[in-house]
């Protein structure tokens, strides 16, 4: 993928880089808020058709972009063109929309970008719970403390995660909003609280509860202090603002918050977490079997945000949470659906597709299959969610716990759960996904109806053509020591996923023909062949690792797409020591991107080649 020019046609077709307010990232979404969504929605299809969107989504007041692995890239890549998330404010100024949508669109603008720094404190104590189990390390030892330290840091100080991050999505400014929070934690103010005397600030009565762990008490005090800072912007005089404003937000707001926002967002948090446990300690296996069979149509509405409160309160409390599991169990059920439509598709392509996406669902990254698959075939998603619900009623059976706030709901995940009901985790990643892969497969759906346009008809009867015991030699392309294609740095190669073949490091920088054909693909950037040889072999020459992003620099092209080519023609020609210089893999790629068209594929057992000495042998 282009990451600059990805990142250009999604600014573009979202409205350009004024429509947008504020751009946040999960670990596979672009999160947009719009200044006018409509623009966004309109260009919906062409937004779809980007090198390396994988779909958009409608959340609330959320326009999503779906990248899946490689959002980071892409996210990085917006920012550096449009320069969204500069400075204190993300200018936001106005949370668009009514109601639940706008409730959930501050709480994912306020968590999201704080989950690295609970994800990275909450593994930390992970580990520290492993070594303690298997004795590894003293709870008296320094070493614990100071571990024990860096693990509860995050959550024990989250009011100034929280505070920090809201500030930013109500577009006040974040350092008086962290100042607030290191108010009600400062260390006066917790020994006064806990002294069991009763205290009051001005003859007002202030209610004895704690801050450290909590979130929805800071997160109401700096939405209510947004509204103080801009009153008190709007009516002081230019020259002063920098003293009065901060000045009156802090009086006003930290007695407030010690009087009244406090101990109300403490009671709230305190009653959502306690119904979230009265629902699984009174309906158990129906808690469980409601979460995990609706959290994949929860996470498409946005609505898991609406969670993060309740599980980062129950994390820094009990030190574990019993909803989070269900994402395991629903992302388990969308793999299942997808393998299921992989065993039963008769449509070779689409078959390949829904194992791929399944793999990757399993890892945690379930766009692809919900997507792409399960929702584009509608039944699976059913099944999807089958798996999900026998999942999620398996865990809440075994009162299953998580540990810490997962970065990936998938295999990786797998530590996230290790503790008393570990065993009984593992047991449920199959149950889920045994269960969605029966469902689907059983409940059945309409397959891909398998459609050629005539070109494509012309290349499969000229391949139908070839005499089936013709063995077929492809010639090497560059001089250089012979790598299997398996040992590749890209999964995209190395996994086959393109097709079989071999890779070579190569000596010299020229790249000649490896067959009789024509040149069918010349990349802009010249890194990349396509040619599709008399016989109908499609062969794939990729120059090194990562080179598109050279945008054509230190390669010469000498030939033209449509050309006709003798083996041995030079087609292009690089700059090998100036590509080794600019840091990238040299390492070229040879690949036969029709493989399953042949029975067998071999590659010589050389360990350097020449130009024009035999590479492939293809057979059938």
């Amino acid at each position: 993928m282009d990451y600059k020019r990805t990142a250009r046609e999604i600014i573009d077709l979202v409205g350009g880089e004024k429509n947008i307010t504020n751009l946040i990232h999960c670990i596979t979404r672009l999160r947009f808020n719009l200044n006018d969504d409509s623009i966004a929605d309109k260009n919906k299809a062409k937004i779809e058709a980007i090198d390396g969107v994988m779909g958009v989504n409608r959340s609330g007041t959320q326009f999503q972009v779906i990248i899946g692995n490689d959002v980071v890239k892409v996210f990085d890549e917006i920012n550096k063109i449009a320069n969204i998330n500069s400075g204190n404010s993300d200018g936001n100024k106005k949370t668009k929309g009514k109601g639940i949508g706008s409730i959930f669109d501050v709480i994912s603008g306020t968590f999201a970008p704080i989950l690295p720094a609970i994800t990275g404190a909450g593994m930390i104590k992970a580990i520290l719970a492993i070594l303690l189990t298997f004795h590894w390390i003293s709870d008296k030892s320094q070493a614990y403390i100071i571990m024990n330290a860096i693990g509860d840091g995050a959550f024990y100080f989250i009011p100034f995660l929280v505070a920090f991050s809201a500030a930013k999505k109500f577009g006040s400014n974040q350092f008086v909003a962290v100042s607030i929070a290191g108010a009600i934690m400062h260390p006066s103010i917790t020994a006064l609280l806990s002294s069991g005397k009763p205290v009051h600030f001005i003859g007002l009565p202030v209610t004895v509860v704690t801050y450290a762990s909590s979130v929805i008490p800071i997160l109401l005090a700096v939405w209510i202090a947004s509204y103080v800072e801009k009153w008190t912007d709007r009516v002081t005089p230019s020259m002063v603002k920098l003293i009065i404003v901060p000045t009156i937000t802090l009086l006003v707001m930290v007695p407030i918050t010690l009087i009244a926002v406090g101990p109300l967002g403490v009671f709230i948090g305190t009653g959502l977490s306690k119904g979230v446990t009265f629902l699984y300690a009174h309906t158990g296996i129906f808690a469980g079997l409601l979460l995990g069979g609706t959290f994949s149509l929860i996470v498409m509405t946005g609505m898991h945000y609406a969670f993060l409160p309740i599980v980062v309160g129950n994390l820094s409390t009990k030190g574990y949470d019993t909803i989070l599991p269900a994402m395991f169990m629903a992302n388990m059920g969308q793999a299942g659906a997808a393998f299921a439509v992989f065993l039963k598709s008769k449509n070779k392509s689409f078959k390949s597709l829904a194992l791929s996406v399944s793999m990757t669902a399993l890892m945690g990254v379930t766009e692809p299959a919900m997507y792409g698959v399960n929702m584009r075939l509608k039944k699976p998603f059913i099944g999807a969610l089958v798996g999900g619900a026998i999942g999620g009623a398996y865990y809440a059976l075994m009162a299953v716990k998580l540990y810490v706030i997962p970065s990936n709901a998938g295999l990786p995940g797998i530590p996230f759960f290790i503790g008393d009901t570990f065993v009984y985790a593992l047991i449920g990643l199959p149950i889920a996904f045994i269960a969605g892969t029966v469902a689907a497969y059983f409940i059945g759906f309409e397959d891909v109806e398998v459609k050629k346009d005539k070109k494509e008809e012309k290349v499969v009867n000229e391949v139908k053509n070839v005499d089936q015991n013709r063995i077929q030699e492809v010639v090497s392309p560059i001089k250089g020591k012979v790598v299997p294609l398996t040992d590749v740095k890209d999964a995209t190669f190395s996994s086959e996923a393109l097709g079989k073949g071999i890779a070579i490091e190569p000596q010299e920088g020229k790249v000649v023909s490896p067959v009789n054909g024509v040149v069918t693909t010349l990349f802009r950037t010249k890194h990349a062949i396509g040619i599709t040889s008399e016989n109908g072999i499609e062969i794939l020459i990729h120059v090194g690792m990562d080179t598109v992003k050279l945008d054509g620099e230190f390669f010469t092209a000498h030939i033209s797409q449509g050309d006709v080519v003798k083996a041995g023609d030079l087609l292009v020609e690089f700059d090998l020591e100036k590509i080794k210089e600019a840091g990238y893999e040299v390492t070229t790629p040879i690949v036969i991107t029709n493989s399953t068209n042949y029975l067998e594929i071999n590659a010589v057992n050389k360990e350097n080649v020449k130009e024009n000495e035999t590479l492939l042998t293809i057979c059938g």
